[in-house]
């Protein structure tokens, strides 16, 4: 039945160019038409046949009797293709198909004569690749007959699914001849498949067969694509197919219906063909009727003996509903017909003055190929056809059918959109909806990955298929889903709470508004405060025996060098810069060496004033201010020489850290060299260690102000609040390290001045009859 309705489309076009006055006027073109019954052998037969005009064909002699064969049209679709253009070629004899898809076609070294009208596999397999991908199929399987046809399609498809990630869970080839025992293999390997989206390669009997093995094994819900329409509105024909096919897509190339084709179908009648043997079979298949062995029946009787339909002839096909006929393509031929008939206008009338005139009576066949390669023309509904291209394929756009159930369980073919080659905004393909896009199941080897997730392959198995692995916040996905694995964020960003994009972060470090940032501001003020009002008070009351004992000008030193340490703290607050970075470690750790090193002068000042036994004695000189300073300058230069090289060799910068806390990015000072910074600490460490040491050692010494055993108190409390300080250092991350430096400082700091000069300042604000000279001599006389 499909076969009949395209010839008529051939025998449509014939005869509409020989109605035509100004195609081919003087030529009236004839045709015969030829059934291969799919044997190759029959095929090359009946092909010598047409080329000689002979029944019993006699290779390269030509019957001079019969009018000159033009061209073939042919529908040859897999195993025939190849050797019948084999066997027009040696002859460069034109052959233009409307139906051969092979691609190995295009090559013009084989094949030199073949021509078509429809897109290559090439074309189809990448189109059909394309509407793979549009939907994200991303695991599929194959089915392709073993023939040229299929694995050329099949092949040229999966190459390209590979090369865009999809997997392929299984490519099963289908014999060309039936065989009930490989198809029910390959059936079931498909019931133990997982795959939704089936692409199928296959003839129509096979394709046919294939669907009615699968009916009761639980296949189920499987989308099935085909670059042939017939496939589909063959399958879909079969009783109870609902159950394997969930949706069908099938390609076609995008055609209008030739104008007055089905009103030439509409008039079609036995009576008026009587030299078509296969009208009346269509008419009685069609009504479902028997014609009379003897001739056509009158009307008025339609039943005869035994129940039998005869038919009446009175049956119209005018308005008949053929199946799936809005979207059957039985005018394929038409295209190919109208350019063998502008080739022959051509060649006759050299209208475009590409080579020499011929004679319509004895013309050589290569002659009209030439012309047919190069044809140019409008179909008589307006239509612009440029049909072939160098290597005698077209390009052109496809129309996307669509096979859908409908609720009485039954499947409707519908126009569902266009793919095309000729893309736009820098895409390959470009696919334009008709209406809204159909709605399909998914086909992967596994479930998406959550945003924030990424995949972990599993062994032996497919890219497509594995298993999903959650991220630390720190990373994030480029994509929300199904990435092969995590991306960090860019440094100045941070995964959100879904980890499926990233969040700008915000700058973070220890700022003079914020509350804690203001609190030690005016600690460190206020500690500064104290110690210059005690140096006030000192130098106020310099003359006393209090200010006087144990050297005062290692007093006021030790004064001024504790007021700097209380402002240091207002170097590591506010934003990093280049300045305060440079100074914050070195000025912290100078003045700390001078308020150490004025401390342990005056420690060694106690010791030595007990070990005088004689005026002018060398002990006696190093109570000197001289010997006093010298330590406190000897001590302070080693510093600032650890100091300098660390400066000179990797100093400090600022920097931006975002790994202490994700959602922030805390500016502070990076220390540059580690190694020089652990120096310096290393120094300042050992110098109040021997200071605590000696202290320690000369707390029983006598004293009128007990000023030994409050050198040991202090230095107890200073060494105290380091120690507790560097593991609280090293563990803590942010602006944290830095309030914790700053507490440090202030509470050394405040050790210092508390525990040498409180009692003092005690002594001579509220007890000023204990600052005499008689309580410092009996101070001495003691023990």
């Amino acid at each position: 039945m499909w076969g009949y309705r395209l010839a008529q489309g051939f025998v449509f076009a014939i005869e509409e160019i020989n109605r035509d006055s100004r195609l081919l006027p003087n030529l009236t073109l004839g045709f015969s038409i030829w059934n291969s019954g799919d044997s190759v052998s029959r095929a090359l037969q009946e092909a010598m046949g047409f080329l000689t005009g002979q029944e019993e064909p006699i290779p390269n002699y030509v019957c001079q009797a019969s009018p000159p064969r033009a061209a073939l049209v042919g529908d040859s679709r897999s195993a025939l293709s190849i050797p019948l253009a084999r066997l027009l070629g040696l002859y460069k004899f034109p052959q233009v198909s409307y139906a051969s898809t092979l691609a190995s076609l295009s090559d013009k070294t084989q094949f030199p004569s073949f021509l078509r009208t429809v897109a290559s596999d090439l074309t189809c397999s990448y189109m059909v690749a394309q509407l793979v991908l549009h939907f994200r199929w991303f695991w599929v399987g194959v089915l392709a007959q073993d023939d040229d046809h299929g694995q050329q399609g099949s092949a040229l498809v999966t190459w390209e699914l590979v090369q865009a990630g999809v997997c392929i869970e299984f490519h099963l080839l289908v014999p060309s001849k039936h065989s009930l025992e490989k198809t029910q293999a390959i059936i079931r390997k498909m019931e133990v498949g997982t795959a939704k989206n089936i692409l199928v390669f296959l003839s129509n009997s096979n394709f046919h067969l294939v669907l009615q093995g699968l009916l009761g094994r639980g296949v189920l819900g499987r989308v099935w694509v085909s670059q042939d329409t017939l496939h589909s509105v063959l399958a879909l024909a079969i009783p109870g197919i609902s159950q394997v096919l969930q949706c069908s897509f099938s390609l076609m190339p995008h055609h209008k219906q030739v104008s007055g084709f089905p009103e030439f179908l509409a008039h079609l009648h036995p009576t008026r063909n009587p030299g078509d043997i296969f009208t009346k079979r269509f008419w009685e298949v069609t009504f479902g009727c028997t014609w009379p062995h003897s001739s056509l029946r009158p009307a008025g009787n339609s039943t005869a003996t035994g129940g039998v339909r005869f038919c009446l002839g009175n049956e119209s096909l005018r308005g008949l509903e053929y199946p799936f006929q809005n979207v059957s393509n039985v005018d394929v031929a038409y295209s190919a017909v109208y350019s063998i008939a502008h080739a022959l206008q051509d060649l006759v009338s050299c209208e475009h003055g590409n080579g020499p005139c011929a004679d319509t009576h004895n013309f050589q066949p290569w002659q009209l190929l030439h012309r047919l390669r190069n044809v140019h023309f409008n179909t008589p509904d307006g239509r612009e056809i440029s049909i072939f291209y160098s290597n005698g394929d077209i390009v052109t756009e496809f129309d996307i059918l669509y096979g859908q159930k409908t609720p009485e369980d039954l499947f409707t073919f519908v126009h569902a959109g266009t793919i095309s080659q000729q893309a736009s905004s820098g895409e390959r393909v470009s696919i334009h909806w008709t209406k809204e896009e159909p709605q399909v199941p998914s086909s992967v080897c596994s479930a998406s990955c959550t945003p924030g997730s990424s995949q972990i392959p599993l062994q032996g198995a497919p890219h497509c298929c594995f298993e999903c692995s959650s991220q630390t916040r720190q990373m994030w996905l480029l994509s929300p889903t199904d990435m092969k694995q995590c991306l960090p964020c860019p440094m100045e960003q941070y995964s959100s709470q879904a980890r499926d994009h990233c969040l700008p972060r915000t700058e973070n470090f220890l700022a003079f508004d914020e509350p804690l940032g203001l609190t030690l501001t005016v600690a460190s003020l206020t500690l500064a405060s104290l110690a210059l009002l005690v140096l006030v008070v000192f130098l106020k009351y310099q003359h006393t025996p209090v200010v006087r004992a144990n050297n005062r000008a290692l007093s006021y030193t030790l004064l001024a060098s504790l007021a700097l340490c209380a402002l240091c703290p207002l170097l590591f607050l506010g934003r990093p810069t280049v300045a305060t970075c440079l100074l914050r470690q070195t000025t912290f750790a100078t003045v700390f060496t001078v308020a150490l090193s004025s401390v342990l002068a005056k420690t060694l000042t106690v010791v030595l004033a007990f070990r005088v036994t004689r005026p002018g004695g060398r002990v006696r000189v190093c109570l000197g201010y001289g010997a006093s300073a010298s330590v406190v300058l000897m001590a302070s230069l080693i510093q600032v020489i650890l100091c300098g090289v660390w400066l000179g060799t990797s100093p400090p910068f600022p920097d931006r850290d975002t790994a202490s806390e994700p959602s922030l990015v805390v500016v502070q000072c990076h220390e540059g060299s580690g190694a020089a910074f652990s120096r310096v600490l290393g120094y300042l460490g050992l110098l109040a260690g021997g200071t605590f040491s000696v202290a320690f050692l000369a707390r029983g010494l006598p004293d009128a102000f007990n000023e030994t055993k409050f050198l040991t108190f202090s230095m107890l409390l200073f060494c105290s609040v380091w120690v507790a300080f560097l593991p609280l250092y090293y563990s803590a991350r942010g602006k944290a390290t830095v309030a914790m430096e700053i507490f440090s400082i202030l509470m050394s700091s405040a050790g210092l001045l508390c525990g040498i000069f409180m009692p003092k300042c005690y002594v001579i604000l509220l007890k000023p009859k204990r600052n005499t000279p008689a309580r410092l001599s009996s101070g001495r006389q003691a023990q």
